[in-house]
């Protein structure tokens, strides 16, 4: 089987993308990983998949993270997604809206970045009685995807893999696990942050649902307004936007950023 596929990446989070509006690709779980796998594949942190709406949106999202197991959003892999789906019209679409897992959100091409109408996050929670030895307070909340943050002094100096896999694994989020998100205020309405990401089992150069989890608890934590800026381990700003609720709710989130082409190819399955 040959497979055509666009590599495409936002702020340095990588992925592999298909087109199978006619549904007639079907990838194992171990094909993916294949795919996905940087050394014996294509390399990427994640394959996106376009396919047919069922409920009245222009496409269906499908995300699957480079172990091979689909999962329920990506940010970065959404803001991609939007890019490569307004193409796919003739003219190109400025607006384009997918069904994900995670509920319908939509993408808008502005100049050279996407922004994406996420959906409203929920379980969040501060202060999680969990104890870690290198951190400190250990806060969550569920962007589309479940994402644990803790803010840090020495973000450079973390050692991300340790920490974040101590998190991911912690007997609190089991059965399925969380992201793990480390952050550190660079100035009001500015953070740095970096991301160990569930099913990648790594640290990666960016995280799109990561960002947001980090800016609501900026805002949350300092009083900082919307929109946030977040600089991310790939060397990206991005930007969160969103309008607080009562309790601690929170409403009209969006992420914008890059979202870039890097080629075309095909490869045997």
């Amino acid at each position: 089987m040959t497979l055509q596929f666009t590599k495409m990446n936002g702020a340095g989070n990588d992925f592999v993308v298909i087109d199978n509006r006619n549904l007639a690709i079907q990838l194992s779980k171990e094909q993916i990983a294949q795919l996905c796998d940087r050394h014996r594949g294509i390399g990427a942190d994640g394959l996106l998949a376009v396919e047919p709406a069922e409920n009245g949106a222009d496409y269906k999202f499908r995300y699957y993270n480079a172990d091979g197991g689909e999962a329920e959003m990506c940010g970065n892999g959404a803001r991609c997604f939007g890019a490569y789906t307004a193409r796919l019209s003739s003219p190109a679409k400025e607006v384009i809206s997918f069904e994900t897992i995670a509920g319908t959100l939509s993408a808008e091409m502005i100049d050279d970045k996407v922004r994406i109408a996420m959906s409203d996050p929920f379980d969040l929670a501060t202060k999680l009685a969990i104890d870690l030895e290198d951190l400190a307070d250990v806060h969550f909340v569920n962007t589309g995807v479940p994402h644990a943050v803790a803010f840090v002094e020495d973000l450079p100096a973390l050692d991300v893999v340790k920490n974040g896999a101590a998190i991911r694994y912690h007997d609190h989020f089991a059965p399925n696990g969380t992201n793990a998100n480390f952050a550190t205020v660079i100035a009001p309405n500015h953070i740095a942050i970096r991301t160990y990401e569930r099913g990648v089992e790594g640290e990666t150069l960016a995280c799109g649902t990561g960002m947001c989890a980090c800016a609501l608890f900026h805002h949350l934590l300092t009083g900082a307004a919307s929109p946030v800026k977040v600089d991310v381990a790939g060397g990206d700003t991005l930007e969160i936007g969103f309008e607080p609720q009562p309790d601690n709710q929170f409403s009209k989130v969006t992420l914008t950023g890059p979202a870039d082409f890097v080629f075309k190819g095909s490869v045997e399955l």
